[in-house]
């Protein structure tokens, strides 16, 4: 009995500290205006990236990513802001896929800087054998992102909406042994 008690009163005494910060301003949420005020997307590239890879049998998955960097609008430092993107074919209303970071954490964005640039990338994609495959696959069909970003227990705020681009960032990796036959045939080329 006594056990319960105290951890009765340590969610207590939880409650009323988190009550006194909140109504002193202390832990103060943003609103949704506010964090797209403080911040300007700069830099965005849209691609397919690799999500797997296998040279036998062959198979390759290539998935929509977006890229950017934040710019701090504020002239205060910018901490724990979140971004989503929802990745979906045109004329769909089902998302294709998601992706979540909580890209800015540790390191601030100081008022006036820019971040590092963010990739966020689907989780499913489209499945092929090489990346010649993919140029007749029907089933690469165009892809736009919605871009939310949210920050300290705000609400998600949408910060855009891009298609997807058809560049692919991913080359395929040489087969293993042809490099050495080259050379052997490079060196009989040269021999008298």
């Amino acid at each position: 009995m006594r056990r319960y008690s105290l951890i009765l009163i340590v969610i207590v005494v939880v409650a009323v500290v988190f009550f006194i910060l909140q109504r002193a301003g202390l832990m103060k949420t943003v609103s949704t205006e506010e964090l797209k005020a403080s911040i300007e997307i700069i830099d965005v590239e849209t691609k397919w990236v690799s999500k797997y890879y296998q040279p036998w049998p062959p198979k390759l998955i290539l998935v929509p990513a977006i890229s950017f960097r934040v710019k701090n609008l504020t002239d205060k430092p910018l901490r724990y802001i979140n971004f989503n993107a929802n990745f979906r074919f045109k004329d769909d209303f089902e998302n294709l896929g998601d992706s979540f970071l909580a890209a800015i954490r540790g390191e601030p964005v100081m008022p006036g800087k820019v971040s590092d640039s963010i990739l966020l990338k689907s989780n499913y994609g489209v499945e092929g054998k090489s990346l010649n495959t993919f140029k007749d696959n029907p089933l690469w069909k165009i892809v736009f992102v919605k871009l939310f970003v949210q920050s300290r227990g705000s609400q998600y705020a949408l910060l855009g909406e891009w298609e997807i681009s058809r560049k692919i960032d991913f080359k395929e990796p040489e087969p293993v042994g042809m490099e050495k036959k080259e050379k052997k045939e490079e060196k009989e080329k040269h021999i008298p």
